[in-house]
């Protein structure tokens, strides 16, 4: 197979699809330094690496994840879907309560 500069062309001819690369490193619309595992100011390739249910869209050239809950709307900039209130940050666990749109805490048991 060497001569191939293009594995998106190629694959689409060879197979009749569409085929978009995609990157392990990809997550949030930022890229993740392999060696240090932190994510860096650089943009993701194809903001998302793709996973099941990931959609492709084309107009953004990213990967979407599936829209967890109605009411939350897609970041253009991160790829991820944003709740329409922010997740408290008081260290304590919530869940996302789609009829309210809110976050209600979980109660964790006591030991």
């Amino acid at each position: 197979m060497d001569g191939i500069s293009d594995w998106e062309a190629h694959y689409a001819e060879v197979y009749g699809q569409v085929c978009k690369r995609t990157s392990y490193n990809s997550m949030g619309g930022k890229k993740r330094n392999p060696e240090t595992n932190e994510m860096t100011e650089e943009a993701g390739f194809r903001g998302n690496y793709a996973g099941i249910g990931y959609k492709y869209d084309s107009d953004l050239d990213a990967f979407i994840p599936p829209k967890p809950f109605e009411s939350w709307t897609l970041n253009t900039t991160t790829f991820l879907w944003d709740a329409p209130v922010a997740y408290p940050n008081d260290g304590k666990l919530y869940r996302w309560n789609e009829d309210t749109t809110s976050w209600d805490e979980v109660e964790l048991p006591q030991e």
